[in-house]
């Protein structure tokens, strides 16, 4: 995905900003100070790589390459009769989500981890055949899930550790699946998501050797 303009503007000021701050403070913070710093700046950054409503609220209604690039994709794949798994580490960006399916009322199941009844979205999206869409928070469903229903996996963000985004992507490569799935990132270019897949690929070689 490729920022828009005003977004992309919002990113690198953002990084900008953090970049001038740990660095005017590196001399005078403890480690362990320098160290929550950081953590804030990759948060915020990564967010600014989603949308800019993830970094202030009242930008929630506006659009983002990375929502814009995944509803067509949506458009095509339930048009094509297939049914979709969407994970993203963000609930403030699935409830973004949710607000543009339904204006456009497309219908979906939802879990995060304030679900209460697991099982209930879960049977309806194994049984309904109308209902072809589930989204999913990264942590709520990387595990204990079996949804052989879909055949398209995609996830919004990056996460750190690329085995957690494997787990949730093995909920539709469960026993009983009968077709291929396929699975989707999206990346937003030029931001810190791209570092997070380069980050990915040394993780998985180190774990081979």
């Amino acid at each position: 995905c490729d920022l828009e303009p005003r977004d992309r503007k919002l990113y690198d000021e953002l990084r900008d900003y953090y970049r001038a701050r740990l660095l005017k403070n590196a001399d005078g913070e403890g480690l362990s100070q320098m160290k929550f710093q950081v953590l804030e700046a990759l948060l915020r950054l990564r967010q600014a790589a989603c949308h800019p409503g993830l970094i202030d609220k009242r930008k929630a209604a506006e659009p983002s390459a990375k929502i814009d690039t995944l509803l067509a994709q949506l458009d095509q794949v339930i048009d094509e009769g297939h049914k979709i798994l969407v994970f993203s580490q963000f609930t403030s960006l699935l409830a973004i989500l949710r607000s543009r399916l339904d204006a456009s009322k497309i219908p979906y199941a939802y879990l995060d981890g304030r679900t209460r009844d697991r099982e209930g979205p879960v049977e309806q999206f194994q049984n309904d055949p109308n209902l072809k869409l589930f989204l999913i928070s990264l942590k709520a469903g990387g595990l204990g899930l079996n949804l052989t229903a879909a055949d398209y996996v995609i996830h919004m963000d990056p996460w750190w550790n690329p085995a957690v985004e494997d787990q949730a992507s093995d909920r539709a490569h469960r026993i009983g699946q009968q077709r291929p799935v396929t699975v989707y990132r999206l990346v937003t270019q030029h931001t810190i998501e791209e570092k997070i897949v380069q980050l990915h690929q040394s993780k998985r070689d180190l774990a081979s050797s």
